[in-house]
């Protein structure tokens, strides 16, 4: 593997997989090595210092692997780390390298989605915290209103396989119902996080037909292929044999079971120890 420079994509645990799956459908050349951090999900009830940290762990094991460039495909890590890395950490390890995030893509589009001007955004407790995708709605779509509401019980619900019974309809709803009747003019809603797609059935129950769900897999891996596209300087030293390799810092079992339903086809990972050789091999 050391051989290849594979894109690298991050998740906390399976979300991630989503976005995955729709950048290899929009760039199937390329080889790409996902890593969800399974052991210490969820990210989204962790404090900003942790999340940068466990992200920043991640980022450097990425780049010991071979990957110039690194997608985080969490929000939480894109809301509570990514700027600090990019910032302050990318010049001290490899200013040629990159990491990218999924909040920036989606935000410089999703006012095109509403008529009302009105955007509601569902995530997890850190994310809505970290009040990221406001702030940065308001640098493309100034007028845009922006409505958030937190929905913590969603992503247990998803990895646990409760996503798709009855006993998941409550905690859907009661997200859904409360910041829809709070904001009754929200046209559009984001789902601001990678696991939120698995509940689009259920989501739709309880949405007007006239509201638009925006999912982000699409949305960030067309920016992936546009950003390639306008630095070719990164696109020529990524791999292209189109391999997907997968690894867990947890059981690779369990990963295996649960992440064939996010990425829509059979996943063979293995298993990674953050703690383990590789960080001897780093640059």
């Amino acid at each position: 593997m050391q051989a290849s420079k594979p894109i690298g994509v991050f998740d906390s645990g399976y979300g991630g997989l989503t976005v995955l799956k729709e950048i290899v459908k929009e760039l199937p050349a390329y080889d790409y090595l996902y890593m969800g951090d399974n052991a210490r999900a969820p990210y989204g009830t962790r404090s900003f210092d942790t999340v940068y940290e466990y992200t920043l762990e991640c980022v450097q094991w990425f780049f010991a692997q071979g990957c110039e460039l690194v997608v985080l495909a969490c929000n939480t890590a894109s809301a509570k780390a990514l700027r600090t890395i990019q910032q302050k950490d990318l010049p001290l390890i490899g200013p040629h390298k990159r990491v990218l995030g999924v909040i920036r893509p989606t935000t410089e589009i999703i006012g095109q989605y509403s008529q009302t001007g009105q955007v509601g955004i569902l995530g997890t407790t850190g994310t809505v915290q970290s009040n990221s995708y406001p702030i940065e709605i308001a640098k493309f779509f100034p007028k845009i209103q922006v409505y958030q509401e937190a929905c913590p019980m969603w992503v247990p619900l998803i990895e646990n396989d409760e996503y798709n019974k009855p006993g998941a309809d409550y905690y859907v709803k009661q997200h859904l119902d409360h910041i829809l009747s709070a904001h009754p003019g929200i046209d559009t809603l984001l789902l601001a996080c990678t696991h939120y797609p698995l509940l689009l059935q259920k989501i739709r129950q309880f949405v007007p037909g006239e509201v638009t769900i925006v999912s982000q897999g699409e949305i960030v891996a067309q920016s992936l292929a546009a950003y390639l596209q306008k630095h070719r300087e990164i696109a020529d030293t990524c791999s292209k044999n189109g391999q997907i390799n997968f690894f867990t810092t947890d059981s690779p079992v369990d990963f295996d079971n649960h992440a064939a339903v996010f990425f829509g086809s059979p996943v063979a990972s293995k298993h990674l120890d953050l703690g383990g050789e590789w960080r001897k091999k780093g640059d």
